[in-house]
């Protein structure tokens, strides 16, 4: 679970992926490899780490290069988007709506969580990610 507390206050708990704009994704993840020994797959890589209030528990951040122009950022015209995990994310979306940010797309449940896209005031399509 993403909070070691029952605190439900709608909010970004950290950063869960960056995913970014590559000419080709897979000599991009096999440079990283070569280079910096980041063990790449498919998708790019997962970082994991342990939370610092509750040493028990990992979390992971995923970073993935993505063929340049993937319909994937849209309707952003950046170079790259971040992925936000976030707590309650049902009660953030409502907030964001009261705030008048765009919502993109409906929550979507898989079981490894809860994702949602909204843009920012700059034009950048970010993901809200709420663990499973």
């Amino acid at each position: 679970m993403e909070n070691s507390s029952n605190d439900k206050t709608p909010k970004v708990t950290g950063i869960g992926g960056i995913f970014f704009f590559s000419d080709n994704p897979k000599e991009t993840r096999d440079w990283y490899s070569k280079n910096l020994g980041i063990e790449t797959n498919d998708w790019g890589a997962t970082f994991e780490s342990r939370k610092l209030a509750n040493p028990d528990e990992t979390e992971s951040l995923q970073w993935s290069p993505f063929k340049k122009d993937d319909s994937y950022f849209s309707p952003s015209k950046k170079e790259f988007m971040i992925n936000y995990r976030v707590r309650n994310i049902e009660g953030l979306v409502e907030q964001l709506k009261l705030n008048g940010v765009t919502i993109l797309d409906a929550i979507e449940t898989y079981d490894y969580g809860k994702f949602v896209h909204i843009m920012d005031a700059e034009g950048n399509k970010i993901e809200l990610w709420e663990p499973a």
